[in-house]
């Protein structure tokens, strides 16, 4: 049976977003209020995630002004190390906070980068967060001060974002937790239910349809 829409307007407070970042990658499966079966290999977190870009200095440079990420570091070769490939490039490694790490790989003798035709541009993007709303402004205020064409602020209800372009073209969003850890454990309780119905139906479940009602209705 489908659990019954829970609106935003029912829900308490929203709590600190370190709280939020616990109940949404905690162990704990919701629908049972069990622990789920652990396997003897734990992914501990995303050791890093690698991107092609059109020119590092550029990036490098980008990225400290628009994002305040730093360069962490730098790896150049003309070999692929796990490939022996001859393929000249320069990898950089940007911090992403948290531990988190963003690379980047130039590669000027490879063909220009391209996009995939078949795959609309808004869904292959990174995501980093912000501590609150009001740094999401200050983040807004400092990209449209860059130039940067930006999309949003968009209300997702559990968090609010921005959107914009990296000088390689990747679409990066910028967001603010805004949830309870009532809506994080409702969202949790119908995620395997929702993905088995989309399996079957190929049609968006409507669980959670909650989150973006203000969005759509804002844009009647």
């Amino acid at each position: 049976m489908s659990a019954p829409p829970i609106h935003p307007a029912d829900l308490s407070a929203p709590v600190d977003p370190d709280q939020i970042q616990e109940i949404v990658t905690s162990d704990t499966n919701f629908a049972t209020e069990k622990p789920r079966e652990r396997n003897t290999m734990k992914i501990e977190k995303i050791h890093h995630v690698a991107y092609r870009c059109v020119d590092a200095k550029a990036t490098v440079e980008f990225y400290k002004k628009v994002m305040n990420m730093d360069l962490l570091g730098a790896i150049a070769e003309d070999r692929v190390p796990s490939t022996k490939a001859p393929d000249p490039y320069m990898h950089i490694f940007l911090d992403a906070g948290g531990g988190n790490i963003l690379a980047f790989f130039e590669l000027p003798n490879s063909p220009p980068m391209g996009r995939d035709p078949n795959t609309p541009d808004w869904t292959q993007h990174i995501a980093f967060q912000v501590k609150d709303l009001a740094e999401l402004e200050e983040a807004k205020a400092r990209a449209e001060a860059a130039g940067l064409d930006v999309v949003g602020v968009t209300d997702h209800t559990i968090f609010k974002s921005i959107y914009f372009r990296d000088p390689s073209g990747h679409r990066l969003e910028i967001a603010a937790w805004t949830a309870t850890p009532e809506q994080i454990e409702r969202m949790k309780s119908v995620a395997h239910e929702m993905v088995e119905e989309w399996s079957r139906t190929k049609r968006p479940p409507r669980h959670t349809a909650w989150m973006h009602e203000k969005e759509f209705a804002d844009a009647r």
